[in-house]
C-alpha cells in the first residue's frame, strides 16, 4: 500500500532512475482524512474489500460497517482479523455460515511471524518451499472423545523427527511427561500442537512392531522436500503410479517466457513411472492444503494425456476487477520473484496491481503437456477433511479428461483463490479473490468434493500405516478401484452407473478442523494491461 506522500517520492525516485522500497501506505476513509496508524488499517482493510473482494457486490458502504469499530482486540493483529472476518460474514454462504468462529477462506497475516527463512507460513512451522522450523511431526487425533490414540500421520522430510526414524503410523502416549488418550478437548489438542513446534520429549508405540521408544527431538530450521513417497504399485498385471503429496511448493524452474518449466522433484518421478508402463495412477492428497496454482497447473499436464489439449481452467474475479476499475490496487507494487519493484513495459512507471489484466480472457489457462507419461486414463485421488485449494483444482482440472475417483473423506471445499494484500508493509491480507472453473465451467464446490469411497483412515481394530503401504485403508481400496473392471472407460468426467461404492458413514477422525497446516490456493503468474 502507498500513501498519497509516498506515490509522490515515488515520481521523484522514477526520474532518478533509483528503484524505491515499497512502503505502508495509508488509504483515506471516505467520510474523513484523519486518525490513529490502526483506525486507518481498519479503513484500508474495508476500503480494498470493497474492489477486490469476490463478493464485494454483498459489503454494506463505509458507513454502515464502520471498520473502525474494530478496536476492542488486545492487539493491532486481533483487531485487523476482526474486521476481516465481520467482512467476510457478507459472502454467506459461501465462506461463512451462521455461527461458524471464522471465515473459512480469508485470513490475515502478521509478516513477522514467518520462519526465519520462510516464504510464507500463514499457519505452521513449515511453509510451502519447505522451511521447516520445529520437530517435524504432523499428527491426528483418531478414535473418539473418550478413547483416542495421537498418531504421527506425516514425518516432514529431512526434519528433525525423520531423522531420529520417526514414521507415519508411530503412536504418541506422552508428550513432555504428559499422557493423552483419555477425555479428548480442542484445548488438548491445541497444546499437543504446540508442544510439536518445539523442542519436545516424547514417549509412544513404534507402528511397524509395536515396540515402545522414548524420544528428544530438538527443534531446528530445516528443508523438507513436498513429496512424502513416490513408488509402483503391480496390481493384477497393472502397473500403477503411486505419489504422496504434501503441498503445492513452488516449481523448482518456473520456467519464463521462452523456457518451458521443469522441476527436479517431480521431473524423475514421472521419468520413472513411464519407464515402468505405469497406465494409471494414485495421486495421495488426504493432508494436502493447496499452494500455488502454478504447481496445479504443472502436475495437470504430467498427469495429462497426450491427446488432451484446450482449456484447462479459468479464474474469474469479480466484476470490478474483471473491467479494470479496481483502482485502489494502485497502492499494491507487483513485486517480481526477489521481491523488488520491476517497470516490465519500460514506461518510466512502477508496476501495481491496478496495471493487472483481470479479465477472464487474460486468466485462462490452457493445456500444455509435460513430461513422458502420455496414456494415464484412470486416476483416483486420496482426499480428506484436508484436501483443500489448489488440490482440488488439480482435481476439477482432470475430471472432464479422465477417469476420476476419489477415495477417503469429504474435501476442504475452496475453490477461490488469492494473492496477498499488504498492509502497514507488515500484514498480508488474503481476501478470497477469484473462483476456478475447469474447462466445462465447473466449479463451486464450496462444501467440499464427496468421495466414491466414503471410509475410515484407520476403521476399528487397524493401525495406521505409513505412505505408499498397501496396507493402508484408503490405498487398498484406491489399488482395488484400479484393479478392478467396475469403471467404464468414458472420458466425459461421469462415473459409471455400474460402479458399486463404499458408504461406510462416518470418519473416525477427531476434530479434522484442528490443524496449522496452510490452506490456500496463491496466484503469482499475472498479465498486464496493454
Amino acid at each position: 500500500m502507498l500513501s498519497v506522500v509516498s506515490l509522490l517520492a515515488l515520481e521523484s525516485c522514477k526520474k532518478s532512475k533509483v528503484t524505491p522500497t515499497p512502503t505502508p501506505p495509508v488509504v483515506t476513509p471516505p467520510t474523513t482524512a484523519t486518525g490513529t496508524r490502526t483506525q486507518l488499517t481498519l479503513d484500508s482493510i474495508f476500503l480494498y474489500a470493497k474492489q477486490v473482494y469476490l463478493w464485494n457486490d454483498k459489503l454494506p458502504t463505509y458507513e454502515a460497517f464502520n471498520p473502525r469499530q474494530y478496536i476492542n482486540q488486545s492487539t493491532d493483529a486481533k483487531n485487523y482479523a476482526q474486521a476481516l472476518f465481520e467482512i467476510t460474514k457478507y459472502s454467506i454462504p459461501f465462506e461463512w455460515n451462521n455461527g461458524d468462529t471464522r471465515s473459512k477462506f480469508s485470513y490475515i497475516f502478521d509478516k513477522a511471524n514467518k520462519n526465519p527463512v520462510a516464504v510464507i507460513a500463514p499457519t505452521s512451522s513449515v511453509d510451502l518451499e519447505g522451511n521447516g522450523n520445529d520437530v517435524g511431526l504432523d499428527v491426528g487425533f483418531y478414535g473418539n472423545v473418550q478413547n483416542y490414540t495421537v498418531y504421527v500421520r506425516a514425518v516432514y522430510p529431512g526434519s528433525p523427527a525423520a531423522q531420529a526414524g520417526f514414521v507415519r503410523g508411530d503412536k504418541l502416549t506422552k508428550i513432555n511427561g504428559v499422557s493423552y488418550g483419555l477425555n479428548y478437548t480442542d484445548a488438548k489438542g491445541s497444546a499437543i500442537l504446540n508442544a510439536l513446534e518445539n523442542s519436545v520429549s516424547l514417549e509412544g508405540v513404534k507402528g511397524a512392531d509395536g515396540t515402545t521408544f522414548t524420544a528428544n527431538l530438538t527443534k531446528t530450521v530445516y528443508s523438507s522436500s513436498p513429496i512424502y513417497k513416490s513408488r509402483v504399485i503391480n496390481a493384477d498385471g497393472k502397473k500403477i503410479g503411486y505419489i504422496s503429496y504434501a503441498r503445492f511448493a513452488k516449481l523448482t524452474n518456473p520456467g519464463t517466457r521462452t523456457t518451458p518449466p521443469s522441476d527436479t522433484r517431480f521431473d524423475p518421478i514421472f521419468q520413472n513411472f513411464a519407464t515402468e508402463g505405469v497406465t494409471a495412477l494414485i495421486i495421495d492428497l488426504r493432508y494436502n492444503g493447496g499452494g500455488y496454482v502454478s504447481t496445479a497447473e504443472y502436475l495437470t499436464n504430467l498427469i495429462a494425456p497426450s491427446t488432451v489439449s484446450g482449456v484447462m481452467f479459468s479464474e474469474h474475479f469479480n466484476p470490478l476487477m474483471q473491467a479494470g476499475n479496481a483502482k485502489i490496487l494502485a497502492n499494491q507494487p507487483l513485486l517480481d520473484a526477489n521481491n523488488k519493484t520491476q517497470d516490465q513495459n519500460g514506461d518510466g512507471k512502477i508496476d501495481t496491481y491496478a496495471d493487472v489484466n483481470y479479465s477472464v480472457a487474460a486468466n485462462t489457462v490452457s493445456f500444455s503437456k509435460r513430461g513422458p507419461l502420455t496414456g494415464v486414463k484412470d486416476v483416483v485421488f486420496i482426499v480428506a477433511a484436508g484436501t483443500a485449494s489448489a488440490s482440488e483444482l488439480l482435481i476439477n482440472n482432470l475430471k472432464p479428461h479422465v477417469n476420476v475417483t476419489l477415495v477417503g473423506k469429504k474435501t476442504y471445499g475452496k475453490p477461490v483463490g488469492f494473492f496477498p494484500i499488504t498492509i502497514e508493509n507488515k500484514y498480508d491480507v488474503y481476501y478470497s479473490l477469484f473462483e476456478s472453473k475447469n474447462s466445462l465451467n465447473q466449479g463451486g464446490y464450496y462444501d467440499g468434493m464427496s468421495p466414491d469411497y466414503d471410509l475410515s483412515e484407520v476403521p476399528a481394530n487397524t493401525a495406521m500405516f505409513d505412505f505408499g503401504d498397501p496396507n493402508d485403508a484408503y490405498l487398498a481400496k484406491a489399488i482395488s478401484v484400479l484393479a478392478s473392471s467396475a469403471k467404464s472407460s468414458n472420458h466425459n468426467g461421469t462415473m459409471s452407473s455400474v460402479r458399486m461404492f463404499n458408504t461406510v458413514s462416518s470418519s473416525n477422525v477427531i476434530s479434522p478442523e484442528l490443524t496449522r497446516k496452510f490452506n490456500g490456493m496463491i496466484e503469482n503468474r499475472f498479465k498486464l494491461k496493454k
